[in-house]
């Protein structure tokens, strides 16, 4: 057996006007799991882009279980040789059902006719080997988005992939589920699997990781043993310095009763909740998976529908059946996934921010004002630190902190009261992170409302002043930050017929 499972060295690639990778060296030994790990734009997705097909390298060498790649490789071709990758972004067909996704392009046939016993069999094994309770005959839509992430880790097994690149792989599962991946993974290692591991979630190293290589700018930085290195020095490593607090918070007197919400309830997941947001304050939301989080960010926002309830701003009953309600309100939401429901990707930075804005840009004649609409881009990207070459360029091109700045500012640009967040640092390096939480400062003492949603409880202890906690559709505590801990945040999280008020033992 070669020493390396895979070797890739002196990789090079440039895209116009960008140098992504910049002399990289990077190996695998077989059955060890390997971090990769950098900060957004450090160049991870380039490099396992290059070594699963997705795009050529202009320099270097590839090597894969000993044997040196010839030419460019292709999706296809490097299927063939055992490569698989599992993004971050689902990709699959959610009209099918789990077998035919996971034999999709490979599927099973008697006599020129496609067999969905076969699949529906053979699939069925692949998910009980790695003991996901899953129907192969249940259609990919009907799944919650951890389950399909699992759906999609079973699709890369079922072609007996010796190397299996995994992005960002526990981004959408429940802690449960976390602990299910690393035992796959484990066991996937014990096999003689090599296993390319990439996440921000760094406190999960510790549990899968045997080395981690870490790049910085396209630039490999280093690479050690997981035991020999401490998380600290990771991060001095992945960021170029060192980042003394990863929570920063800042004190503020809390002002007036800006958002009150009375017995909100829209649907299964939202139900007969009531809480307070008041200027200068941050209100985080803590729960499980599951918990009705997100979809009361929504109903308040009005994406979804409310079946009952009041909403007040300011002391004033407002109603809210659209999200151009909730904006003309001064309340605003930067939502879950920033690239599907809060940017347009294949518009600029500028377009982005001037989109929901167009009532204060237009004038008599609904033409844009050229001067306000500049003068509104600079002045965001100013306060909000938005790093861009320019505002012309693509929303899709920049990083996701940047993403997530472009999502606020324009927001921001209509003197929004109050700003929810749902899950804000998603997908985002700690570097990217600590901008987020500073900017969230900024909004709190500039005295505006902030309500976030987060399934990071170190987050929501470390940033929160005041944290509301969900389970099963409802509110059932309510902790100061001063006397939050997180065994009493799982207490609540885990009691489905708790009281707002009650306290955690």
């Amino acid at each position: 057996m070669p020493e390396f499972m895979v070797e890739m060295k002196h990789i090079t690639k440039s895209f116009p006007g960008v140098l992504a990778l910049d002399d990289v060296d990077f190996s695998v030994k077989p059955g060890e799991v390997m971090a990769l790990l950098g900060e957004n734009g450090a160049g991870k997705s380039t490099l396992v882009k290059i070594l699963s097909g997705g795009y050529t390298r202009d320099e270097g060498t590839i090597t894969v279980s000993g044997q040196e790649i010839k030419g460019d490789l292709t999706p296809t071709s490097a299927k063939e040789i055992g490569i698989a990758i599992i993004h971050q972004e689902i990709n699959m067909c959610p009209h099918l059902t789990v077998a035919e996704n996971i034999f999709l392009g490979r599927e099973k046939s008697r006599g020129g006719v496609l067999s969905a016993k076969e699949m529906n069999r053979e699939a069925k094994a692949i998910l009980d080997k790695l003991k996901i309770d899953i129907s192969p005959e249940t259609v990919v839509s009907d799944l919650a988005i951890s389950k399909q992430q699992m759906v999609e880790i079973a699709k890369a097994l079922s072609t007996d992939a010796k190397i299996l690149i995994m992005d960002e792989p526990t981004s959408a599962l429940t802690s449960n589920e976390i602990e299910k991946l690393f035992a796959i993974i484990r066991t996937l290692r014990d096999e003689g699997r090599s296993i390319i591991y990439i996440s921000h979630r760094l406190e999960e190293l510790q549990h899968v990781v045997d080395r981690v290589t870490i790049m910085r700018d396209g630039r490999f930085i280093l690479q050690a043993n997981f035991s020999d290195i401490t998380m600290e020095s990771i991060i001095a490593n992945m960021v170029g310095r060192e980042i003394k607090n990863k929570f920063p918070r800042v004190s503020c007197p809390r002002g007036k009763k800006l958002l009150e919400v009375r017995h909100l309830n829209a649907g299964r997941q939202v139900r007969d909740i009531s809480f307070e947001v008041n200027a200068g304050e941050i209100v985080g939301i803590a729960g499980l998976m599951g918990a009705g989080r997100t979809e009361m960010t929504r109903a308040l926002f009005g994406i979804d529908p409310k079946d009952s309830g009041e909403v007040l701003l300011e002391g004033v009953p407002v109603t809210i059946d659209k999200p151009m309600d909730a904006i003309r309100q001064g309340i605003v939401l930067a939502p879950e996934d920033r690239k599907k429901d809060g940017l347009c990707t294949r518009l600029s930075v500028r377009e982005n921010i001037a989109l929901p804005n167009l009532d204060i840009l237009c004038g008599a004649l609904d033409i844009v004002n050229k001067k306000k609409e500049k003068a509104m881009v600079e002045k965001a990207a100013s306060e909000l630190s938005i790093r861009m070459p320019d505002a012309d360029v693509n929303a899709s091109s920049l990083s996701g902190g940047n993403q997530q700045k472009v999502v606020v500012a324009k927001w921001l640009a209509r003197n929004s009261r109050v700003v929810i967040f749902d899950e804000p640092t998603r997908g985002i390096d700690v570097a990217a992170k600590v901008e987020i939480y500073n900017l969230m400062n900024r909004l709190k003492e500039q005295g505006i409302g902030v309500l976030f949603a987060s399934s990071e409880m170190p987050e929501v202890l470390g940033i929160a002043d005041r944290i509301l906690v969900m389970c099963d559709g409802r509110i059932t505590g309510e902790l100061d930050v001063a006397d939050a801990t997180q065994n009493k945040i799982l207490a609540y999280a885990t009691r489905f017929e708790n009281k707002l008020g009650q306290r955690a033992e």
